[in-house]
């Protein structure tokens, strides 16, 4: 009888970085692939299906985003921009990847700093699969998701933020399904992130929603670019015009691929196996 191999605990560490001292987590050798979590989330996110990419031959890098989990601020929450992510992420490059670009991937709010790290630092990276970036700008009637998203860091103020969850999750509409598959195939590593996460949650919904899902990509940069972009989206996003259109349009915009992944928003959550081995294949 086999005795199943325990999954190995990711090597972790800290750097300093203007404003905010990251928490980020390695494992596995070989090429670099950075994986950017999104708003409310941290490096345990990508935790069911790191050994895979690890065991792909990849060195596996992932972190907790400014301001979230282990990653505090130096000062006072503040809102947060696209811009100084993608520069975190560029300066975790340089200490993991000196001297190589890596491959990365961002879902949600990470996918948008994802974006910006290739519209300014195009040298430090090889490709980009961006995992419904919420950019609601470039939608052609982006109005009605601005005022949602108000309306949900205004209700996670008066009401605490599960009341912002509820509005969000009904404003959106769709992904359902997803939620009823979630909770069976939830790795130990992602369950042990939960509590994270829920304290993420008002940081989350009064500093980053409303100015990331705001933002607007550096368009030509990202075409000048577009060689080295994928634009992907959930299969069950498909009627979630909010998550699904932002990289739909982009890629139309861009020239960049555009690639469907299994599940829907945290797909890489609900099917790490089958996300893992998308992911590998549209890095090439």
């Amino acid at each position: 009888m086999t005795t199943p191999t325990p999954t190995p605990t990711p090597a972790s560490g800290t750097l300093d970085v203007p404003g905010a001292r990251l928490y980020y987590e390695r494992r596995g050798s070989g090429p670099v692939l950075f994986l950017i979590p999104g708003g409310g989330a941290d490096a345990g996110l990508y935790a069911g299906m790191a050994p895979a990419l690890a065991a792909a031959g990849r060195t596996v890098v992932s972190y907790d985003p400014r301001g979230q989990s282990r990653s505090p601020l130096d000062g006072p929450a503040a809102d947060q921009r696209a811009e100084d992510w993608a520069d975190d992420v560029r300066r975790l490059l340089d200490l993991v990847s000196p001297g190589e670009p890596a491959d990365v991937l961002g879902c949600s709010a990470g996918a948008v700093a994802a974006l910006a790290l290739l519209a300014r630092h195009p040298e430090r990276v090889r490709r980009v699969v961006a995992h419904e970036p919420p950019l609601v700008e470039v939608l052609e009637d982006p109005a009605p998701y601005r005022a949602l998203f108000a309306e949900v860091r205004e209700l996670a103020r008066t009401q605490g933020p599960a009341g912002g969850m509820a509005r969000m999750a009904q404003g959106l509409g769709g992904g359902a399904p997803e939620q009823d598959e979630k909770p069976a195939e939830l790795a130990p590593e992602l369950q042990e992130m939960a509590p994270r996460m829920y304290a993420n949650q008002p940081f989350f919904m009064e500093h980053i929603l409303v100015p990331f899902t705001g933002s607007t990509p550096d368009v030509p940069a990202l075409r000048a670019c577009a060689d080295r972009l994928v634009l992907a989206v959930g299969e069950d996003s498909r009627e979630i015009p909010a998550l699904h259109g932002p990289a739909a349009r982009l890629a139309e915009l861009t020239g960049a691929a555009f690639a469907e992944f299994p599940g829907g928003h945290v797909g890489c959550a609900e099917h790490p196996a089958r996300f893992a081995a998308r992911l590998l294949d549209a890095l090439g």
